[in-house]
């Protein structure tokens, strides 16, 4: 073959055997798509999964991808020490290990952070790296097997290349809107797994005559899918089996969606909500939160008609602010569907917030917070901001000046803004970060806080546009918590939370998600 040098033993070699079909060729190279898309999978499941678990999706995301990365670079330069007559016998090989790492990975990680949190990370990025290096060899394996066989190495590069790409982009998009909103991280691992699996058994069937103990290959890849398929079937169990472990109560609802994971836990009459394992209420104490976030502010305003609540897509903030009959409108703006149906249409849990977001009263729309302020005109005259905790830049975005700033556009002049605020206690710098924000985007803050049980000395930020609010001295509506010696409590800070020096939270520099992280850092250890 005219400009391709190849070793005479390898040349006899090619010349002693039959040429396979040239659709059987074709067929490998579409093979390429099968593997490519398996590899952005294990490295889309590892940062989704360590994002979940661990917080701070783009530090997690960052560094998987970097580790995973720089492992595919070492398994390419690994692939050069596979000889040419073994490359064929060592890509089958390689699929099958693949299937097996990357279809229990993410199984395994859910129960080892449920079982054994300490090694938890030195196992991820563990396993991170073993899959970069195996996937980092499959496809210069394949186009050395490839090369012995064409003529054209530039065409073939190019076909190789060409179904590498688009196997990442067909995985990048079904993945966040149907693979793990629909099957679970578990099962889309073990399914990515099983068309490993099936690659190297396709492989292994139509260059049986290539490769030697293909009896062999055939029985252990066999064992693999059978493995796999057992995985794929008993994986939902094994997950709700580690929530269990990680959450010590049962388990009696879970679901993966495109932007987080949602666990509702039971024990005795404590029903809890965990969305990425972080606990949201517990239904034993989470008047005292719901309570505080709403009455103050609208047990002072007996003019408010339309109120928006951004964020508490379980439905209990709207509950309080249904309580006062002057309340005409809510327009409640959460995120994820999939949280607000949960607590729409299921009985029980809709009987925790009295069944409020099927109030005729109350218009629910999915949508990101700030997108809909930033197209929405309508005014309001009082907003709740009952966001997660800003343990992301993603939530982050939610606690800074411009939308701040936004929100103000949409109150009435005299209404008022009031914001879940983090802990006072535990998180400091995070809690006065917000305060300061507030403040750098023009309102006039008052400080306060509660004492939730289940989470501890938990605070909030009553903002207005003019000064001169005057914390409530009696509530018009029933409460199980709030009085008025509790109110002037919760008004007042001791010595041992008096704020720190902290900066505003701008887009560019995200302070408050990196005071959070350092806050509760101090708290773990």
């Amino acid at each position: 073959m005219p400009g391709k040098r190849i070793p005479g033993r390898v040349r006899a070699m090619q010349d002693a055997r039959p040429a396979p079909a040239a659709a059987t060729d074709r067929l490998l190279i579409l093979s390429v798509f099968v593997v490519a898309s398996c590899g952005l999978a294990y490295e889309l499941i590892a940062g989704a999964l360590s994002s979940y678990l661990l917080g701070d999706s783009v530090l997690q995301f960052s560094s998987i991808i970097g580790c995973y990365l720089f492992a595919m670079g070492v398994g390419s330069h690994l692939s050069k020490y596979v000889r040419d007559e073994d490359a064929l016998a060592r890509f089958i090989d390689i699929e099958l290990l693949v299937g097996i790492v990357g279809g229990v990975s993410a199984t395994l990680l859910f129960l080892l952070f449920a079982w054994m949190s300490a090694p938890f990370r030195t196992v991820l990025y563990a396993l991170v790296f073993a899959l970069g290096v195996l996937v980092g060899m499959e496809i210069p394996l394949v186009m050395r097997v490839l090369h012995n066989r064409q003529a054209q190495f530039s065409e073939l590069v190019s076909r190789v290349l060409t179904f590498d790409y688009l196997g990442a982009l067909v995985v990048s998009l079904l993945f966040p809107l149907v693979l793990a909103p629909k099957l679970g991280l578990s099962r889309t691992g073990f399914l990515f797994g099983m068309a490993n699996a099936a690659v190297a058994l396709w492989t292994l069937w139509h260059y049986r005559a290539e490769v030697p103990g293909a009896r062999g290959r055939f029985t252990r890849g066999a064992l693999a899918m059978a493995f796999l398929m057992i995985g794929l079937a008993a994986s939902e169990h094994l997950t709700r089996w580690a929530e269990r472990g990680l959450f010590g109560d049962e388990v009696i609802y879970a679901t993966t969606t495109p932007y987080q994971r949602i666990v509702v836990t039971r024990w005795k009459d404590d029903t809890r909500l965990h969305i990425n394992g972080n606990l949201q209420f517990s239904s034993r104490d989470e008047h005292r939160y719901h309570e505080a976030l709403v009455h103050p502010a609208l047990a002072s305003m007996p003019w408010a008609r339309r109120v928006l609540v951004l964020g508490g897509g379980d439905g209990l903030a709207v509950r309080e602010i249904l309580r006062y009959p002057n309340i005409e409108h809510i327009t409640l703006v959460d995120l994820d569907p999939a949280m607000t149906d949960l607590f729409t249409h299921n009985a029980y849990l809709a009987g925790l917030n009295g069944g409020s977001l099927a109030d005729p009263r109350v218009t629910v729309t999915n949508a990101d917070a700030g997108q809909w302020l930033e197209t929405n005109a309508e005014v309001f005259d009082l907003i709740v901001a009952d966001f997660p905790d800003p343990s992301n830049f993603g939530l982050g975005k939610l606690y800074s000046v411009p939308i701040y700033r936004l929100m103000a556009k949409h109150l009435s002049a005299n209404g008022a803004l009031v914001v879940q605020s983090t802990s006072p206690w535990f998180a400091p710098r995070s809690y006065w970060c917000i305060d300061a924000t507030l403040r750098e985007a023009g309102f006039v803050t008052q400080p306060y806080h509660a004492y939730v049980p289940s989470f501890g000395e938990w605070g909030f930020n009553l903002a207005t546009r003019k000064p001169g609010f005057v914390p409530p001295d009696h509530y018009p509506v029933p409460t199980r918590f709030l009085d008025a010696d509790t109110t002037r409590a919760m008004f007042r800070f001791p010595p041992d939370m008096r704020p720190p020096a902290v900066e505003p939270n701008h887009l560019n520099s995200q302070t408050l998600v990196h005071y959070f992280e350092q806050d509760w850092h101090n708290v773990v250890r």
